[in-house]
């Protein structure tokens, strides 16, 4: 059975289920399968990391605000205080199985960047967020005239955290930008309960209230980063070499098209010249 508590210190009054966790913590904390190595991204009071833990799950966190590192330092988790919108470029690749960011996305500086990283730094990653499209959010803006308040979204506008509120049609568009696949999709209600996975991405859109994403990496995005492309191989600095030189070899004996060395040499495309000269800056 579903309850809201009044206060936390995250989200007020969300939607708790059976043994006090928030409901979007427990749709999350099923993503993560037993023994991985998780990063928690703004894990607030370290209510995720202690669920995880639970699961036997190896769990870190990252907090900004000093209350919530020392909450999760008093309760045993191993939590530092940090920024995601400068910090996370310092983890190295694939350091973790799932970096999750919980109800943390809308209140980052830089959520294409924070999300880039994450899929960086982890092989998944678990992006929870409230749901700016929902009917109730629209119906505030429209009719009432004034900045939505609803119980994921409790602060009155000019004292809240948040600043890139999304929708979830928003997000699926953003996953695009970011190259992340969309490995599972959970939409949430009012009262915390998963919407039908068959309903269409609109319904979702205006009746989810929050929702829960699973992704993975298609390609490592360098430039979306501002980060340094790897430095080349010497196999690959080779292909690159011997590539351009059948290239070359190839236009002077183009005026044999019958010409024995024409048909065996196997042809060099431009296309495959520009896919090595990403890969070795000069």
């Amino acid at each position: 059975m579903l309850t809201r508590l009044e206060h936390d210190l995250t989200m007020a009054e969300a939607a708790r289920g059976r043994g006090g966790s928030r409901v979007d913590l427990l749709v999350v904390a099923d993503m993560v399968q037993a023994g991985a190595r998780v990063l928690d991204v703004g894990c607030g009071d370290g209510e995720l990391l202690r669920l995880l833990e639970t699961r036997g799950v190896d769990g870190r966190g990252i907090e900004l605000s000093r209350e919530g590192v020392n909450q999760c330092v008093a309760k045993g988790l191993a939590v530092i205080q940090g920024d995601a919108d400068t910090d996370l470029e310092d983890y190295p690749d694939d350091a973790f199985d799932f970096v999750i960011l919980s109800q943390t996305l809308q209140a980052t500086r830089r959520p294409r960047v924070v999300l880039e990283h994450m899929l960086r730094i982890g092989s998944y990653a678990i992006v929870s967020f409230p749901n700016f499209g929902h009917w109730r959010i629209r119906l505030q803006i429209a009719l009432g005239g004034h900045m939505p308040h609803t119980d994921n979204l409790p602060y009155a506008w000019y004292e809240t955290p948040n600043i890139h509120f999304c929708s979830i049609k928003d997000f699926r568009q953003l996953c695009g930008v970011a190259g992340a696949e969309m490995e599972e999709a959970v939409a949430l209600n009012a009262w915390g309960r998963r919407m039908r996975l068959k309903m269409p991405w609109w319904f979702w859109n205006l009746f989810g209230e929050q929702a829960v994403f699973l992704l993975s990496r298609r390609a490592r995005p360098w430039r979306h980063l501002g980060a340094v492309a790897p430095a080349p191989t010497t196999e690959v600095t080779q292909q690159l070499t011997c590539a351009l030189d059948g290239h070359e070899s190839g236009r002077r004996e183009s005026s044999h098209p019958l010409g024995q060395a024409s048909r065996d040499r196997p042809r060099v495309h431009v296309r495959s010249l520009v896919q090595l000269a990403i890969i070795c800056p000069t």
